[in-house]
């Protein structure tokens, strides 16, 4: 499969954004994937990545994203790096990325990842994705990619007042993806997106606690 197909998956699943949709088309997904799944690059399916993780697959993605609702000003922290697909579509479409992911190994592999591809405007950082990332709050927009029974505490903290937040809520495994605006100083619910099966965040706030 190609971009463009991808991109008809995309909006056969319910994605609209025209920018979100632009950003699947030129961001190369084949280049945030392990050589061996090169072929599949542009199939939407999840990829197996090292320490038993996946990527998420690219039409959930799409939809999580979406519901952020980014213009191009924002500032963006992403829970979950992975390999950096998500983190350069965020940043195609925000003025800057902060992303944190736990594994060492997969934080760097991230980084040659979006520079191969000329992504300057985000930074990763290895840390505890449910404590967030204090020093670069707040934010504009906060997406995770692992399940937790609640949305952490310190997100919520670091979330700007309007600002969008889409987590998967669950024990992991089984998850309903919600979008959040936050008002008042509290998250407001704006709507379920889909149903999902996400990994367990792991942290002093996560599904389990961090036995690494």
């Amino acid at each position: 499969m190609s971009p463009d197909e991808l991109v008809r998956v995309l909006v056969a699943k319910g994605v609209r954004d025209a920018r979100v949709l632009d950003a699947f088309r030129t961001v190369p997904r084949k280049s945030f994937v392990p050589p061996e799944e090169e072929r599949d690059a542009y199939v939407d399916v999840p990829v197996r990545i090292p320490h038993e993780q996946v990527t998420t697959q690219p039409s959930l993605m799409a939809l999580m994203v979406e519901a952020l609702e980014l213009r191009g000003h924002e500032r963006v922290l992403e829970v979950g790096t992975g390999l950096g697909f998500q983190t350069a579509i965020l940043a195609t479409l925000s003025r800057e990325v902060v992303s944190i992911e736990r594994f060492a190994d997969l934080a760097a592999t991230s980084r040659r990842n979006l520079a191969s591809v000329g992504i300057e405007n985000a930074i990763v950082i290895v840390g505890d994705g449910s404590l967030g990332v204090p020093e670069h709050a707040p934010y504009d927009a906060i997406v995770t990619a692992a399940a937790a029974p609640r949305v952490p505490p310190a997100l919520v903290e670091e979330l700007s007042e309007g600002g969008r937040l889409v987590h998967p809520l669950g024990p992991g495994g089984h998850e309903v993806v919600i979008a959040w605006r936050k008002q008042d100083g509290k998250l407001v619910t704006e709507r379920d997106i889909t149903l999902a099966y996400f990994v367990p965040m792991v942290g002093a706030f996560g599904a389990h606690e961090d036995r690494r």
